[in-house]
C-alpha cells in the first residue's frame, strides 16, 4: 500500500479561517517539524498567491481539489491520511468530502455547527467509516471543543472524587470578547432554509437528541428564555440572570453525543445546558432580555463568509467558561475553560489544527467511526490545546 505524500491537507485555505489555521500550522508545525501538511482549495492560482501573501516557503505543498469532481476527490483521498476542511456551510459543501474519507479510511476533522447535516451523515456514513477505519470528527472548534472537553473534564473529576458522574450539569460563558464568524452564520441560513423546506429536517433541530440513534434520554431544559439562574448564588438584588447562548444547539447535542458515544459514562439520566451570564439585579435582567431579542446572527449583518475581524481584534479576543456539576447526593463540583484568542477566528483555528495533529499522532487507537472531540481524543486533546493553542481547563475551588 502506498503511503501517502501528506499528514494532513487543509481544505479551504485561501478562505478566511484556513488561512488562519495555514498561518497557525506554519508557526506551530513548520518544514522539518515531522508534520508533512498541504494547503488544498479549488484554485492553484489561488493557494500560490494565499501561501506567498502569508510568507510561506514556496516549496510549500498545494493540491487543487475541486469537491464537484469524484476523480478529484479521489486524487485527494489518495494524497493524505487526513482532511482538515473549513469550507462551510457542510449541509452544502460537505457532504461529497465526508463520503469519500468514509469509503477511503481517510481522517477528517471539521467545524461543523450543523446538527441536522451532522444527523444525515451519522446515518449515511457511520458504519461505512467503522469498516475503512476512517475516523470523522465534526465540530472542532469553538463549537463545541471547550465545550465538550470542559464537561468530559468536570465528568472525570467527578468520578474520582465521588465514584459517579454528575447527572446535572450547567455550563455558563462568564465572558467572551470576539464576533461570531461569517461561516457561522452562513450555516444558520442554511440550516434555517432546509428546515424550511423539510420538516424532517426541524424535528432534528428540535431534539436535544438529535445525535444519539436509538437513545432517547431525560427532558432537558431549552434554554431559550432568561432566567435568574439559583446554581450561580443569590446575588444582593434580583439574583444573577443568564440568557440563551447562540452556540448551545449545537454544543448540547455534542455533549449527548459524547456521551452516547462513551456508553453513557455521564450517565443515562444526565441533564445539561448552556446560557450565557449577564450579570445580577435589574442590569443582568436588561441585558439578559436584550440578548435574548438579538437576532443579528441570521439577519446578515456582521461578518460574511471569507471576511472577519483584524488581528488585532483576533488576539484582544477572549472566552472564558463555567461548568457547574451536580449530583443526587449535593456533591458540586465547578470548571473552568478560558480561551485567549476570539472565539469564531482566533481560538478556532487553533484548536482545529491541534485537533487534527492529535487524531494523527496520539489518537491511532481510537477506530473508525463518526466522533465528538472528547470519546475520540479526550485527555491528549486536553494537553495539546493547553500546552499550544492558548485553552486552559482547571477544577475551580467552590
Amino acid at each position: 500500500m502506498t503511503t501517502p505524500a501528506f499528514d494532513l491537507v487543509v481544505h479551504g485555505a485561501t478562505g478566511f479561517t484556513g488561512r488562519l489555521v495555514v498561518e497557525y500550522l506554519l508557526r506551530r508545525y513548520p518544514a522539518g517539524s515531522g508534520l508533512r501538511w498541504a494547503m488544498g482549495g479549488r484554485s492553484a492560482d489561488k493557494l500560490a498567491a494565499v501561501r506567498d501573501e502569508l510568507g510561506a516557503p514556496a516549496d510549500t505543498p498545494l493540491v487543487a481539489t475541486d469537491i464537484a469532481d469524484p476523480a478529484s476527490l479521489q486524487a485527494l483521498m489518495a494524497q493524505t491520511r487526513l482532511v482538515l476542511t473549513t469550507v462551510g456551510p457542510y449541509q452544502l459543501y460537505g457532504s461529497a468530502l465526508v463520503t469519500a474519507c468514509a469509503q477511503a479510511g481517510v481522517d477528517y476533522v471539521d467545524l461543523c455547527g450543523e446538527p441536522a447535516w451532522m444527523r444525515q451523515m451519522i446515518d449515511a456514513h457511520e458504519a461505512q467509516a467503522q469498516a475503512s477505519g476512517a475516523r470523522i470528527v465534526f465540530s472542532c472548534g469553538f463549537d463545541s471543543i471547550p465545550f465538550d472537553l470542559g464537561v468530559y473534564l468536570l465528568q472525570q473529576e467527578m468520578k474520582a472524587r465521588f465514584g459517579h458522574p454528575a447527572s446535572r450539569v450547567r455550563g455558563r460563558v462568564r465572558k467572551m470578547k470576539g464576533t461570531f464568524s461569517g461561516g457561522t452564520a452562513a450555516s444558520l441560513k442554511a440550516t434555517l432554509a432546509a428546515s424550511a423546506a423539510d420538516p424532517a429536517v426541524l424535528e432534528l433541530l428540535k431534539n436535544p437528541f438529535s445525535l444519539t440513534p436509538g437513545f432517547e434520554g431525560p427532558r432537558q431544559p431549552s434554554g431559550h428564555k432568561p432566567m435568574v439562574d439559583e446554581a450561580l448564588g443569590q446575588a444582593d438584588s434580583g439574583g444573577v440572570w443568564v440568557a440563551p447562548f447562540v452556540m448551545a444547539a449545537i454544543n448540547t447535542r455534542n455533549v449527548h453525543r459524547s456521551n452516547f458515544l462513551l456508553q453513557h459514562a455521564y450517565g443515562a439520566d444526565f441533564v445539561y445546558d448552556e446560557m450565557l451570564i449577564t450579570g445580577p439585579g435589574a442590569n443582568g435582567e436588561a441585558l439578559a432580555q436584550a440578548v435574548a431579542a438579538d437576532k443579528s446572527m441570521g439577519s446578515g449583518q456582521g461578518p460574511q463568509p471569507g471576511e472577519g475581524p483584524s488581528r488585532e481584534e483576533r488576539e484582544s479576543g477572549f472566552y472564558d467558561v463555567l461548568f457547574l456539576g451536580s449530583d443526587a447526593a449535593g456533591h458540586t463540583l465547578r470548571v473552568g475553560v478560558t480561551g485567549d484568542r476570539d472565539p469564531g477566528y482566533g481560538s478556532t483555528s487553533k484548536m482545529i489544527a491541534e485537533a487534527a495533529v492529535c487524531l494523527l499522532q496520539d489518537a491511532q487507537d481510537t477506530p473508525g467511526g463518526i466522533w465528538t472531540p472528547a470519546p475520540a481524543m479526550g485527555e491528549p486533546l486536553l494537553a495539546r490545546l493547553q500546552a499550544n493553542a492558548g485553552l486552559t481547563f482547571a477544577v475551580e475551588a467552590d
